[in-house]
């Protein structure tokens, strides 16, 4: 048989399976458009250069805050924001919320493990039809609006 046939079989095979009583679909929550996203990220960018140069200028920090400065900041405010708040600053202002699979809040260490997944900037740009980010399918998360009630 060759390959060509085999995969013909197996679509055979699907087509004609019907789905039984214990097969259940989950709900996949609607996630949020690039748009948004990217200027959620701008906010959360200006944000912390805007510590950063704060901090450079009164002494506080050496050098330049537009280097590693403010990379530092975005990862942690955004991780802190993420898991106390729900969203990073710029998320929050863009009624943007990172959510687990099951709804809940990302804890500390996935929150942290995102946001340093984000600063490597790949993670962010392979992504799947549903808008998760590999950095969203790491630790298990989902960019949603916020729903107004």
């Amino acid at each position: 048989m060759t390959v060509s046939g085999l995969f013909r079989a197996c679509n055979r095979w699907l087509a004609n399976e019907t789905p039984s009583a214990r097969d259940t679909v989950t709900p996949v929550p609607e996630t949020a458009s690039w748009g948004r996203r990217l200027i959620a990220l701008l906010i959360d960018w200006l944000a912390c250069l805007g510590v950063a140069q704060v901090l450079v200028t009164t002494d506080v920090l050496p050098g330049n805050p537009a280097g590693i400065y403010t990379l530092g900041f975005y990862v942690l405010e955004s991780a802190l924001f993420t898991a106390l708040l729900g969203g990073s600053f710029g998320q929050l202002a863009a009624r943007l919320r990172v959510v687990r699979t099951d709804g809940g809040r990302l804890d500390l260490a996935r929150a942290l493990l995102r946001s340093v997944m984000i600063a490597l900037v790949i993670p962010p740009l392979v992504f799947r039809p549903d808008g998760r980010g590999l950095h969203d399918m790491t630790v298990g998360s989902y960019v949603v609006p916020l729903q107004v009630r």
